[in-house]
């Protein structure tokens, strides 16, 4: 996985690789499906989700530039997967899941894995976490046609929030970088995510 579907198309981050080949992706794979936990395929979950491929999780996780000393936002919790990549190269890790299940899930495998600088809850990922605001990097994980305007709000200056944006069959991964008071967008890749869902849509 890290070679071939890695760093062979463009993930390069040594800090990245290090924490991906580190966390065991078939923790967060259903127990039918843990034989294909590192083809770079999305595979679904409980609850008609899905957790993404490796090579998306290695690029939205590149693209947030982290040091070690962020704070995180995640927008949709599912697997844990991305959630346990981002606790090995952040400060704080906050992440919001709707479905209660998913996030209990995730819970039990972070817990087992020693990611004890996670924090969980099930609510409106839309809503984004007010009182932890503002967030040094802000993740979201499932597509939007817009960028919800709560998640821009609870963004530092600097900051960088990586999203997926457009119609439901297809989007583009975008960065958003603010920097000075400016935002600016970077268009990263085409991809295809599920919908995101809360009262701010």
């Amino acid at each position: 996985m890290i070679a071939h579907q890695l760093r062979a198309r463009g993930i390069t981050s040594p800090r990245v690789l290090a924490a991906m080949k580190e966390i065991p992706r078939h923790e967060f794979v259903p127990e039918p499906l843990q034989e294909s936990a590192y083809d770079d395929r999305a595979l679904p979950i409980d609850c008609e989700q899905t957790i993404s491929q490796p090579y998306i999780v290695g690029l939205m996780t590149q693209a947030l530039e982290l040091s070690g000393t962020e704070r995180v936002l995640e927008i949709g919790t599912g697997s844990g997967y991305q959630t346990a990549v981002l606790s090995r190269l952040a400060a704080e890790v906050y992440s919001i899941e709707r479905h209660e299940e998913l996030s209990r899930q995730a819970q039990e495998v972070l817990t087992r894995l020693g990611c004890h600088n996670v924090h969980l809850r099930v609510g409106d990922g839309t809503r984004g976490w007010p009182e932890e605001a503002p967030f040094d990097r802000i993740i979201v994980t499932a597509a939007a046609a817009r960028c919800p305007d709560d998640l821009l709000e609870q963004l530092g200056d600097p900051g960088r929030l990586v999203i997926p944006i457009g119609p439901p069959h297809q989007q583009e991964l975008v960065a958003i970088v603010r920097h000075g008071g400016k935002d600016y967008t970077i268009s990263l890749c085409p991809c295809r995510f599920v919908p995101l869902i809360g009262d701010d849509f």
